[in-house]
């Protein structure tokens, strides 16, 4: 019986890029590069490790996102994932994470999946509690953070290091995981890979597709929203302290001015 893995991704702005906000105050994704988030090629790694290690598997990329999100699956596909689904429709506009997640739940549901496999968190969002809300919409185990995951039998296993401790962790399939970027280096798409990517199926899809309704989504279905935002003040030149044998009394009178001592 073939083990389906479906690993959720992510399009973000690129973190080196001049990111800002559009006027309805969501991210602009129209004036900076996107790209795969990094914390989600850890996801399609341990995907593909998985099903390497298995007899019959087959791995599924999810996102949500505009048009340019496909650059993300085809990142993932070019990695060694088999297929994947893009769901986008001009309603999502604008969701957090709630709505978000029931947007990755219903594609979960009609995709078919016996794990599902996330990120730690976006690159962009940084919140990290995706997987957890999936899990609690699918009605699923979640086995999160865990810098070493495997399948044996019909149970997900994996290890979870903390500061203080580490702990080794189970549960019954299907189940929701996270995975840290501990938990083993994404490797880098071959030739190969990026040119078999183009011949791999996206399926598409919209939120009637998902029987969901569009002002359940979107800005006007969101339950957090952006009420402002201030634009960081440009760098200044610093104070320079020039040392004529009293330089380190400057300095003391300068850090203690700053509160700094």
């Amino acid at each position: 019986m073939t083990l389906r893995i479906a690993v959720c991704v992510k399009y973000v702005p690129d973190a080196t890029g001049d990111r800002g906000f559009a006027d309805d105050l969501t991210v602009d994704r129209d004036e900076v590069d996107g790209l795969l988030s990094e914390l989600d090629e850890y996801a399609v790694e341990q995907a593909l490790r998985i099903s390497e290690e298995s007899d019959d598997a087959e791995v599924t990329v999810v996102t949500v996102g505009p048009d340019d999100a496909k650059d993300a699956l085809r990142k993932a596909l070019s990695m060694g994932a088999d297929k994947a689904v893009h769901v986008n429709d001009e309603d999502i506009h604008g969701s957090d994470v709630i709505g978000t997640s029931a947007i990755v739940a219903k594609a979960l549901e009609k995709t078919g999946f016996d794990l599902v496999i996330c990120g730690m968190a976006s690159t962009d969002g940084t919140m990290g509690v995706l997987p957890a809300l999936l899990a609690e919409r699918l009605n699923l185990p979640q086995v999160t953070l865990l810098s070493e995951v495997s399948v044996e039998d019909d149970l997900v296993k994996g290890r979870r290091d903390g500061d203080a401790a580490t702990e080794l962790l189970e549960a019954p399939l299907p189940a929701v995981v996270s995975v840290t970027d501990q938990s083993g280096e994404a490797r880098y798409p071959s030739f190969k890979g990026i040119m078999a990517a183009k011949k791999k199926p996206v399926e598409e899809l919209d939120l009637d597709d998902l029987g969901i309704d569009a002002d359940e989504v979107g800005l006007a279905g969101s339950w957090t929203q952006v009420g402002e935002v201030t634009a960081r003040p440009a760098r200044t030149a610093g104070t320079i302290v020039t040392d004529e044998g009293d330089g380190g009394k400057q300095l003391a009178a300068f850090l203690s001015s700053q509160k700094f001592i």
